[in-house]
């Protein structure tokens, strides 16, 4: 941006219909997630939750979380959504944790608490992290930030951890291995028991990023699916991370990361008193918080309920299978691995007499309001399937047959992925 071409504030007030308006146009080119064409970012839940959470929001509008003796009305909050949250994961009585603004920071809260717990133990001064390839890009940025050496290992061909690798790569350094259920790019669950198993056997600490599976994994064993074991009932498991703004429907940001015991906890938080203006605690990388957030999470989850969750999940689950059984019927496309939940990725079938360039298949569908989010390697297109999509499958079905056949044979300029953006 040039300085002749930044935007400069107004000296005089505008009329407030007169921003909302503004504001209203400039969504005009967002993507149409409220008519179920966006397959991420956005989880709907229905009218009633989104009236819920509204009314929440407004009440807490302007409430910080920074301190929760100013508003304890927070702390209750926040210690009511973590232990609802624990019971679900089958946290034990000793199971601890806080609210952060999303899965980003709860996972980057997860391995600061590693670090500090194996320095503190076993006096580790070079800290060293193993993941598997697929974890989530976070698990890096937290390296980064926390100057800790990750270890990259590979995926099997099913898309899950190859743990044989991570333990290949465990060290007298290491304080973390991380596994997901499930993971984002194909939504397989990883190994979580032999994952733990290691952590276990070595003393260090064991996180499954569960930010996208956390508010579905529960629901679709309750619903009979079987679900491999993942959570606090896996011997090993230190940390979960788990999204409330995801497929628990509160508006962003909000997450939760759970430590199986309070001690564990104490090693995310921080503690300083040495300077003028007194005692200062924050419990993770935030000092203030918004309680907007936190206070639409807890109305959300009081709404629905167990009972409105297993709803939303049955919807979910059903959706994503008619989807996945959709796209494995177009000729020149499949599913990779095998997806049993809510998350799925699209590429190329190599076996197929005409393979056809994924990119171009997005591009074409994008022209018809569908988005997808490129990935890759492999080159391919991911969804996150969520009540949001309900009433479009069938459409959906449709419309990507119909791209396939016409985009067949052409290839796309631009070979870039793009989960998340800077500008």
């Amino acid at each position: 941006m040039t300085e002749a071409s930044r935007p400069t504030l107004p000296r005089s007030g505008r009329p407030s219909a007169d921003v909302i308006a503004d504001l209203a146009t400039k969504r005009n080119a967002d993507v149409r997630w409220a008519d179920g064409r966006a397959f991420g970012m956005i989880y709907h839940g229905g009218p009633g939750v989104d009236e819920v959470a509204e009314q929440a929001a407004l009440l807490y509008l302007h409430e910080n979380a920074l301190n929760t003796r100013a508003f304890p009305s927070l702390g209750e909050i926040q210690s009511e959504v973590v232990g609802w949250t624990a019971d679900l994961l089958n946290g034990p009585s000793t199971a601890s944790g806080f609210l952060t603004s999303g899965g980003t920071e709860s996972i980057l809260c997860a391995v600061l608490a590693a670090r500090e717990r194996a320095a503190y133990k076993r006096g580790v001064t070079a800290p060293e992290m193993i993941v598997a390839e697929s974890a989530h890009a976070a698990f890096h940025k937290a390296a980064h930030l926390f100057g800790i050496t990750l270890h990259k290992t590979p995926v099997l061909g099913d898309w899950t951890a190859d743990v044989a690798a991570m333990a290949e790569a465990v060290t007298g350094n290491t304080v973390l291995v991380v596994g997901s259920a499930p993971q984002y790019p194909q939504g397989v669950i990883d190994d979580i028991q032999a994952i733990a198993a290691l952590a276990a056997d070595g003393g260090f600490s064991c996180h499954v990023d569960a930010c996208m599976g956390g508010f579905v994994l529960p629901f679709a064993e309750m619903l009979g699916r079987e679900v491999p074991p993942w959570d606090f009932r896996v011997d090993g498991v230190t940390t979960i991370s788990a999204d409330v703004h995801k497929l628990g429907y509160a508006p962003k940001g909000v997450s939760v990361i759970l430590h199986r015991t309070r001690e564990l906890r104490r090693y995310q938080t921080f503690v300083f008193d040495d300077w003028l203006g007194g005692f200062y605690a924050s419990p993770n990388l935030q000092g203030s918080r918004s309680g907007l957030p936190m206070a639409a999470a807890w109305a959300v989850m009081q709404h629905l309920g167990v009972d409105g969750y297993v709803d939303l999940t049955r919807t979910v689950l059903e959706n994503a299978d008619r989807m996945r059984a959709g796209i494995e019927d177009v000729d020149g496309i499949r599913v990779l691995g095998d997806p049993r939940f809510h998350l799925l990725a699209i590429a190329a079938d190599p076996e197929a007499d005409e393979p056809i360039d994924v990119f171009a298949l997005g591009d074409e569908l994008a022209t018809d309001g569908w988005f997808h989010d490129r990935q890759g390697p492999p080159d391919s297109l991911h969804a996150t399937v969520s009540n949001s999509n309900s009433g479009v499958i069938d459409d959906y079905v449709g419309a990507i047959g119909r791209a396939v056949a016409k985009i067949r044979g052409s290839e796309a300029d631009d070979r870039s992925t793009s989960y998340s953006t800077i500008d």
